[in-house]
């Protein structure tokens, strides 16, 4: 118990000390190592990682679609247009890893702030 309370504590005091982009960030970097890790496997470990990924996506698409966001209308409506090619393409039979993994780290240097 002693360990998950410091866990916790050590988690809480990272989270301040950060921006809110880097943890988003964080969040994406997550989401495309584990569909860099499942890319060449089979079964769960795939399903898996595109599950995760579409929490991701669904999240962000609900986010952009909330009035109270702060971001302008036109970047919210290009973000929900590639949450739903990214949503789309997690649907076929054989989903595009390349292209979900790209996808991710294109938003990850977004919120890091690199070109």
């Amino acid at each position: 118990m002693q360990r998950s309370n410091q866990a916790s504590r050590a988690y809480e005091s990272a989270s301040r000390n950060r921006s809110q982009r880097d943890q988003e960030a964080d969040v994406f970097r997550h989401a495309t190592a584990v569909l860099k890790s499942a890319r060449q496997a089979t079964g769960i470990q795939r399903v898996r990682a595109l599950a995760d990924n579409r929490r991701l996506w669904l999240t962000v698409n609900d986010l952009m679609r909330d009035p109270a966001n702060a971001l302008p209308e036109a970047t919210r409506a290009g973000i929900v247009s590639i949450s739903m090619s990214v949503q789309r393409e997690m649907e076929q039979d054989a989903p595009d890893f390349g292209f979900l993994i790209s996808i991710n780290e294109n938003f990850i240097a977004g919120l890091s702030g690199q070109p």
